[in-house]
């Protein structure tokens, strides 16, 4: 059962404004633990879907290595100017090689824009590693909407 709630001092999204929110093609920052218990975090793209988070890589990816040693992870996604919105998903995360190279076009387009662009980038990559995606069933989901109420600064 995912945990859906806001911070105590913002408003959070409702909802039906979190699945408009994560359908945009915000820059994610995925964080996975090192096997020294440090987090490993970097900015990724991703896809919100079916109730998860996909993202894609390369199986020889750190991030990869740290989700098949613990499947722990957050993911941040938030918005780069005022007013600020956001979610940050904890959850659990598996490493998914089926089809990667054909379901990774999906999360490309998103921002890149072309259909076919996605896919030629998609199909390079594949080409020099092996494509994995990392799938995120959330367990606790905060969001924050900075552009709600008296949140939104004054001109």
């Amino acid at each position: 059962m995912t945990e859906v709630h806001g911070y105590p001092q913002m408003p959070a999204m409702t909802e039906a404004e979190l699945d408009e929110f994560l359908a945009e093609p915000h820059l994610a920052r995925l964080s996975t633990i090192d096997p020294d218990g440090t987090p490993h975090t970097l900015p990724i793209w991703y896809e919100w879907r079916d109730g998860e988070v996909r993202v894609s890589t390369q199986s020889v990816q750190r991030k990869v290595k740290n989700v098949e040693r613990d499947p722990r992870v957050t993911i941040l996604i938030d918005s780069a100017s005022m007013p600020y919105r956001g979610v940050m998903i904890s959850g659990e995360a598996t490493v998914d090689p089926t089809d990667a190279a054909e379901r990774r076009v999906s999360i490309f387009e998103r921002y890149i824009g072309d259909h076919d662009a996605a896919a030629a980038y998609a199909a390079g990559m594949a080409d020099k590693w092996d494509p994995v995606l990392i799938r995120i069933r959330p367990t606790r989901i905060i969001s924050f909407d900075y552009s709600k109420a008296s949140f939104v600064p004054e001109s």
